[in-house]
């Protein structure tokens, strides 16, 4: 199922730029720059990394926030062939230092930072050569806008192949230490030919990222998609629901994917309904929606839009998949078939069908290469040959569409019944006064695990919690019913906005 290499970043820089000179390839805060003040700049960088002796298979850091040079980095990374490893802008200190260690990598561009020692770093990274600065001027350091101002924006000489690392994404998932996951530059078609495919993209099309990190795929999605249809990107430096909607408004955006969380603080705004979203294409959803109820409120202020609710991970190059274009089926994830294989196995390896429950599995050009210095690890993703365990439970509705379940580490055994999180969290979201919720399992001495529930109330609401269990004996078994509450201003999120379950666990050990 191997397809040809379509994003060979130098030569789209140079065709864009030469297709589209003057087309506004970036937005950001009012300011615009175009595809041929965006090939120069990364050819600029490309040929400062080169003098540097930087070369493939070198690999250059990235710590900065989604800003415009974050975009330059990348570009210019990958129009000489050696590999970015971009690191997510709330890492502390420690955690720079240990992964520029672990990935040995020879040059780091910056963004500076408070609590962030540059000394410090320097100090304790053995393999660093070179730090270069951005956004702000420091004393010692190259800084990357007199780097612009004296280098050649001629084509760089190197090349890359296929076969080649493009990029290492960390990633701790919700245990254990940071992994890093490896994309060959063959990887960096599968975002892009997969969303193509699914929702036809072009030149068009204008992208809101609404603060989804460039650290995360999802964020590089939107830097490819840019690059390989000259389409434009509008960033946000960081989410703010209001802002958001805007830029929607503003700039006419066409398509953008956000996670469960996001929607429901645009939904939170009183104003939210008098918005114009009409220029929408498609809004996307990532993350396992925790109800399509959210959704079908959101698709109620765009209806010109199609509301989707995506697939995909880290280590499959997401997206992998799409739910059909049709509002009744939003629940399912869709199907797999382009680029990507997919099936269900038991707890035993033996493949599942309609209607039961089990381990989704894929395959295909967006599965990893594996994590990076991580063999072990990296054969236990697999079952079997090129077969990624993916953590998600998931079953085949008679409709031949994937519906999921849970996740694996998000089931609780109540009396040895299993109970998915997600599922009593689509009920307690119909409550009409609950904002936001999350369900964890907790010990019990009677029970082994029960399900725990902390809720987000609406703004100016209380919730009873005698009336809410009573009200979600309408809807879930008994056994699946919290047995704990807790109402909380507001869930720990993670970089990408999802919520993290993990840092309730924690809070509570």
């Amino acid at each position: 199922m191997k397809h040809g290499i379509s994003m060979n970043i130098k030569e789209l820089l140079i065709q864009q730029a030469a297709n589209f000179p003057q087309k506004a390839a970036i937005i950001f805060e009012g300011k615009e720059i175009n595809f041929f003040d965006l090939k120069e700049r990364a050819f600029k960088l490309a040929n400062y990394f080169t003098s540097l002796g930087v070369k493939k298979p070198d690999k250059i850091a990235l710590f900065a926030s989604n800003i415009p040079d974050s975009i330059y980095c990348y570009m210019a990374t990958y129009s000489i062939g050696t590999t970015l490893i971009p690191f997510d802008y709330m890492l502390t200190e420690n955690e720079i230092i240990h992964l520029l260690n672990h990935s040995e990598a020879k040059v780091l561009i910056m963004q500076p930072k408070k609590d962030i020692n540059l000394e410090n770093i320097r100090e304790n990274c053995y393999s660093l050569k070179e730090v270069i600065i951005l956004k702000e001027r420091l004393l010692k350091e190259p800084f990357l806008d007199d780097i612009l101002a004296q280098n050649s924006s001629e084509p760089p000489l190197a090349v890359s192949k296929e076969e080649d690392l493009s990029s290492i994404f960390y990633t701790s998932g919700s245990t254990g230490h940071p992994k890093g996951v490896m994309f060959c530059y063959s990887h960096l078609d599968n975002p892009v030919e997969t969303i193509n495919h699914f929702l036809g993209v072009s030149e068009k099309d204008i992208y809101l990222t609404g603060g989804i990190p460039f650290s995360h795929v999802g964020g590089l999605n939107y830097i490819l998609l840019m690059l390989r249809f000259a389409s434009t990107i509008v960033l946000m430096e960081r989410f703010h629901p209001l802002e958001f909607l805007k830029n929607i408004e503003k700039y006419k955006i066409t398509i953008f994917c956000i996670v469960p969380s996001m929607y429901v603080a645009i939904l939170s705004l009183k104003e939210y309904e008098r918005f114009n979203l009409s220029s929408l294409r498609y809004a996307v959803v990532f993350g396992a929606p925790s109800s399509p109820l959210l959704l079908r409120k959101f698709h109620n202020a765009c209806p010109k839009a199609i509301v989707l609710n995506g697939w995909g991970m880290t280590e499959t190059a997401a997206p992998n998949t799409f739910s059909p274009p049709d509002e009744s089926k939003i629940s399912s994830i869709g199907k797999f078939g382009f680029r990507m294989k997919a099936k269900i196995i038991n707890e035993e390896g033996g493949t599942l069908f309609y209607g039961q429950k089990g381990e989704l599995l894929v395959s295909g050009d967006g599965v990893m290469k594996g994590y990076y210095k991580e063999p072990t690890l990296s054969s236990d993703a697999f079952y079997g040959e090129g077969w990624l365990r993916t953590g998600d439970v998931a079953y085949c509705g008679d409709d031949g569409l994937i519906y999921l379940a849970g996740r694996i580490k998000d089931m609780i055994k109540v009396s040895g019944e299993i109970v998915f999180s997600s599922e009593v969290e689509e009920k307690i979201h119909l409550h009409p006064q609950v904002a936001e919720v999350a369900v964890i399992g907790v010990a019990d001495e009677v029970r082994g695990e029960v399900p725990k529930a902390f809720i987000v109330p609406k703004e100016g609401q209380t919730i009873d919690e005698k009336e809410l269990k009573t009200f979600l004996k309408q809807h879930l078994a008994h056994f699946k019913i919290p047995r704990q509450y807790e109402f909380v201003k507001e869930l720990p999120k993670n970089r990408v906005g999802k919520i993290d379950k993990q840092a309730l666990k924690k809070s509570r050990e």
